[in-house]
């Protein structure tokens, strides 16, 4: 027997029913679409001299420091990296050996880890992953990670293999 009121509310609980299901898809596959979204930008290398204008002495540019190759932009730290900060020397540079060592000699300010000590390398790949990969956005890559003196393309490099980029944070 048809009655016209539960008609009705069956009617209304359908039409719920689909708009509550198109708002979850919607949201779902939006949610799907912004982790899987491909990286659009290209990987940007640093030479020396790029990364020397980042070195905390010009308010308003970014602060940026190289280790391992990877370039981060330590902004958010300026009372640690900006002009005048404590460790101020590490920045506008590949500072990989003087973190290693944890050192603001002039002599540990390079990339050249010739020589440290397992501890001092383990304590790199720490202070490297720990520290600057969770706390600071990967802008780039120093251009020596990337190729060889002569300009060609360093064939063990794999940028596959590299710390990943959350473009939003890059640039």
């Amino acid at each position: 027997m048809y009655h016209p009121r539960l008609a009705d509310r069956f009617t209304m609980g359908a039409v719920e029913l689909c708009v509550l299901f198109i708002l979850i898809s919607s949201s779902v596959a939006e949610d799907i679409q912004l982790k899987y979204k491909k990286d659009s930008k290209p990987v940007r290398l640093f030479t020396d001299e790029d990364l020397r204008r980042h070195d905390g002495s010009e308010d308003g540019r970014p602060i940026y420091m190289a280790i391992k190759g990877a370039v981060f932009d330590v902004t958010k730290g300026k009372e640690f990296y900006g002009k005048g900060a404590p460790y101020n020397t590490l920045v506008g540079k590949d500072s990989t050996r003087a973190v290693a060592k944890m050192s603001l000699q002039p002599a540990d300010l390079t990339s050249d880890t010739t020589g440290l000590t397992a501890d001092e390398l383990k304590g790199l790949d720490s202070i490297f992953e720990g520290t600057y990969k969770t706390k600071y956005p990967i802008v780039g890559y120093t251009a020596s990670r990337i190729l060889n003196e002569d300009g060609s393309p360093k064939e063990d490099f794999k940028p596959e293999d590299q710390p990943h980029f959350k473009i939003k944070d890059e640039f």
